[in-house]
């Protein structure tokens, strides 16, 4: 009998694929970056399927790479080009299985969508607060595995932040079910943490109990031109002060990410601040309120729009700022933020780049960011940083482009060079190669460069001890 066909028995005759046309799409990374081979690729409906499936692969010998919605940047769910590897997509396991508002959580399969877990939130009043530009398309189990961060990291933190509990499969085929729904719980290891960030090297998620939090009444939003970066931490200072945990998003882009968004995608239509000499950086920044819309100032929302025009007013004041514009609308609002989200489909549009996905240390992060442009504008002809991120949690995305009018083959020509430049700047900072996108194949060089000696040792140490086969999405991370 074919391994297949006995696979094909246990989980349905349209669950495992093994033609190269149907296999294409679960082959290659979103990027287009990595290209690899399968021997197979398994879509289960339950965590049952994926146990049995995971089993199989564990009698045959079989190396097995876990997939959601194939968003990652980093090579991190895609198998390697042998075609040993059997691919299991998670897609199928789309249930919202329960949302609970008296314990304020919601309990989600892996495949389901990001976006579908937010809808499901919204409907009963609540947020879930994980927010990335690939929401439509990313799934939680992706997301938990790379330890997704996005724009509201500020207030609500990491996706390791809003899990509660998870269920799991082992790499032997065993179900963890850790899906307690507990904020307290301090009997032994915290098991979860384990997972979540592996990036499927230990173990397979297939479910996850989630936080919630009440929806926000109202969402303010406002965009400044400032001279610095300097200026961007002052601004941060003060409306950290100003709005305190109601202060949900501090973006940072450049100008030229602006003029990039411009220039590439004219449907957004014009830019609602100019883009002059002199207006070098701009801050994005989102308030979201939670008292009684009927209530008057000071409990009212209006008291949130108050203290963002205030804010504005003592930025520009203080030269802090050099112009302002505060969203009279969530449509308004949601204009601004397309601005901000747009720009990687505008560096895409544009050829791509280079691309650093950084944290520092926010107190050295202006001297990094012109330490590193000045050495790049020394070394190298035709290059340009396009810099942009979550300023309020020290994640940038610093990435180099060729400059305008060149062949962005130029950038990717010089690519090694251009990483010795940046990574050698954030080692002397005490900076992270890799703020939210994972590791993958595309930093597993960088992991054991940066980390050190204990802490490699460590890391292999865990893969071991929970996957000594080595099976569990190989050739990631480690």
């Amino acid at each position: 009998m074919n391994p297949l066909d006995e696979l094909r028995t246990e989980l349905g005759p349209d669950a495992v694929l093994d033609q190269l046309t149907d296999m294409a799409a679960y082959l290659t990374d979103w990027r287009g970056r990595y290209q690899g081979r399968a021997r197979a690729v398994v879509l289960p409906r339950s965590t049952a399927g994926v146990a049995a499936a995971v089993r199989w692969c564990a009698r045959h010998g079989l190396p097995l790479v876990p997939q959601g919605g194939n968003t990652g940047l980093v090579g991190g769910a895609t198998p390697d080009p042998d075609g040993t590897a059997i691919v299991l997509c998670t897609r199928r396991l789309d249930r919202i299985r329960e949302v609970d508002t008296v314990n304020d959580t919601i309990t989600v399969e892996a495949g389901c969508v990001l976006q579908a877990v937010q809808e499901a939130a919204r409907a009963h009043g609540r947020l879930f607060p994980l927010s990335l530009a690939a929401q439509g398309s990313c799934t939680i189990g992706g997301n938990l595995a790379t330890n997704a961060g996005g724009t509201q990291v500020l207030r609500y933190g990491n996706a390791r932040d809003l899990t509660l509990g998870l269920e799991v499969v082992l790499p032997d085929g065993q179900v963890w079910n850790g899906l307690r729904a507990l904020r307290k719980d301090n009997a032994g290891y915290d098991l979860k943490q384990l997972f979540i960030g592996s990036e499927g090297t230990l173990g397979l998620i297939t479910a996850a109990c989630l936080r919630l939090f009440p929806a926000p009444r109202e969402r303010i939003v406002c965009l400044l031109a400032l001279p610095s970066l300097d200026a961007a931490l002052s601004l941060l200072g003060r409306a950290r002060l100003a709005a305190g945990p109601a202060l949900t998003a501090f973006e940072l882009m450049s100008g030229d990410c602006l003029a990039l968004v411009r220039d590439q995608l004219p449907d957004l239509g014009k830019l609602p601040l100019s883009l002059e000499p002199g207006r070098p950086w701009f801050a994005l920044l989102e308030w979201s309120l939670y008292a009684d819309a009927t209530a008057e100032p000071p409990q009212g929302v209006n008291a949130g729009r108050e203290s963002c025009l205030a804010l504005c007013a003592a930025a520009l004041a203080a030269g802090l700022a050099l112009d302002a514009v505060v969203g009279q609308s969530l449509a308004q609002g949601d204009a601004l933020w397309q601005l901000r989200e747009a720009i990687p489909a505008a560096q895409a549009r544009a050829g791509g780049n280079v691309k650093h996905d950084i944290s520092l240390p926010l107190a050295v992060l202006p001297e990094f960011v012109e330490r590193v442009c000045r050495t790049l504008a020394a070394q190298f002809a035709n290059l340009q940083p396009l810099i942009f991120g979550h300023l309020g949690d020290g994640n940038l995305h610093f990435n180099v482009a060729a400059a305008k009018g060149v062949p962005a083959s130029q950038a990717f020509a010089q690519e090694t060079a251009i990483n010795d430049v940046v990574y050698r700047e954030l080692t002397h900072y005490g900076g992270s190669t890799s703020a939210e996108h994972g590791v993958g194949q595309l930093r597993r060089a960088l992991l054991r460069e940066h980390r050190s000696q204990i802490e490699w040792q460590l890391m292999h140490r865990i893969k071991q001890a929970l996957d000594p086969e080595g099976r569990m999405n190989p050739g990631k991370v480690l």
